[in-house]
């Protein structure tokens, strides 16, 4: 009684099951392949939180007797595979390794396991809330068969909720039809999600019914982070503001909701990447180079180790000096671009790889800079109908000062 209710109603058989009627449902490709005992070697359940990924595992291991492992690929490593693998091999029946969250392996943590799984040493399910495309590398891929699990509907969740008031609390819960209903409109297809406010809902009433007040306030309890809604957007917009403003608290604090809510490490360090170029650009030219070499060090550890390098480049951008004259540049350019169209390229600029464009003028005037001293030399490179524009004007801070002074030494060299 002292686990979760969620962990507590979790179904013992495929007809408890809620949801997920078209993988299933009588005669669907996973209730046939149980039926038939024909289990492929490795199995990718995706699916978004709490759609049952993990339910349909456990049910698998039991409907076909098989001894069940289970890890989470966020704390689990090569050392934890190995484990499970000598365990595999003393057990004298069918054994399943269930890795949660499968695509926070990097690519030698996942070539790791194809031994084991070409040999039948152990049957693989996978659970992962990313395209197994882009997360899972082709050659486990290639052997493994996908399930494509959906988000719970709110008469999924509902049912669910209905069938845990008259299991676990026979029926003894004060709790509308409209409040069950606004639990599952909250929960967003997550069924963990409806039954974790369910139950805080139901401690927080102390016997007496659950009201709307009650059911907000057990919503507000969950660190919320949908990958796909607006918290999602809301945290990144924090993360880049606390950055942009200079704050390394806030920089690491909101990495940190990213990582413990489940984001992809990849998405934290492209956006990250991004803030690199367009809020400290050549204040600190070092600043690209280090969100580059974090991306490297995530791609080649993963989950949980990677977490240090997040943080470490979240601190170095924040402290960093900031300018967004590259931004404003891209800006200016694309606005003059799209006002202007496909302006002719000067004819001392252009390529001359044929004696007929030399003939045409082509490459007639240019001056080689090495030619000249400090290979400085002065002709425009812009279109004629754009001659002396300013797009890049660096500001005082950071490295850009030394920019802005050499451009400054340059112009009056001009």
């Amino acid at each position: 009684m002292n686990k979760p209710l969620a962990y507590r109603m979790r179904p013992e058989t495929l007809e408890e099951f809620v949801g997920q009627e078209h993988l299933v449902g009588e005669n669907k490709p996973l209730r046939l392949s149980l039926e038939k005992g024909e289990l492929a070697s490795s199995i990718i359940l995706w699916g978004p939180p709490g759609c049952g990924k993990t339910t349909i595992a456990r049910l698998i291991s039991k409907i076909t007797d098989s001894e069940f492992i289970e890890l989470s690929a966020v704390k689990a490593g090569k050392a934890d595979i190995e484990k499970a693998i000598q365990r595999a091999k003393l057990f004298h029946k069918k054994t399943i390794l269930f890795l949660d969250e499968i695509h926070r392996f990097n690519k030698a943590q996942q070539d790791y396991l194809l031994p084991s799984v070409e040999n039948g040493t152990l049957t693989l399910i996978g659970a992962t809330t990313e395209n197994p495309s882009f997360e899972i590398i082709s050659a486990l891929l290639s052997r493994s068969r996908v399930f494509t699990l959906t988000s719970l509907t709110e008469n999924h969740l509902t049912q669910i909720l209905n069938q845990t008031i008259k299991k676990e609390f026979q029926n003894k819960i004060i709790i509308s039809e409209e409040n069950k209903n606004l639990i599952s409109q909250i929960a967003n297809g997550d069924a963990r999600s409806a039954l974790n406010i369910l139950e805080i809902a139901i401690s927080l009433s102390k016997d007496s019914e659950i009201t709307k007040e009650i059911i907000s306030n057990s919503a507000q309890k969950f660190i919320r982070y949908d990958k796909n809604g607006e918290e999602h957007h809301n945290i990144i917009s924090a993360l880049h503001k606390s950055m942009r403003d200079s704050d390394p608290q806030g920089a690491v604090y909101w990495t940190m909701r990213m990582v413990e809510g489940g984001e992809d490490p990849k998405y934290i360090i492209r956006r990250m990447i991004r803030f690199a170029s367009e809020d400290i650009g050549n204040a600190d030219p070092q600043a690209l180079q280090i969100a580059v070499s974090a991306k490297q060090a995530i791609e080649f550890i993963g989950y949980p180790e990677c977490n240090t390098a997040l943080v470490q480049t979240a601190t170095y951008l924040a402290t960093a000096p900031k300018s967004n004259a590259v931004y404003k540049a891209v800006l200016k350019s694309q606005a003059d671009i799209k006002k202007t169209g496909n302006l002719s390229v000067p004819m001392h600029l252009r390529n001359t790889p044929t004696s007929l464009m030399k003939n045409l003028g082509y490459g007639k005037g240019y001056q080689y800079a090495h030619d000249f001293e400090n290979a400085k030399v002065e002709q425009e490179h812009l279109p004629e109908e754009l001659k002396h524009t300013k797009y890049y004007e660096p500001t005082e801070r950071g490295f850009e000062k030394t920019i802005k002074e050499r451009m400054k030494k340059d112009n009056t060299q001009e």
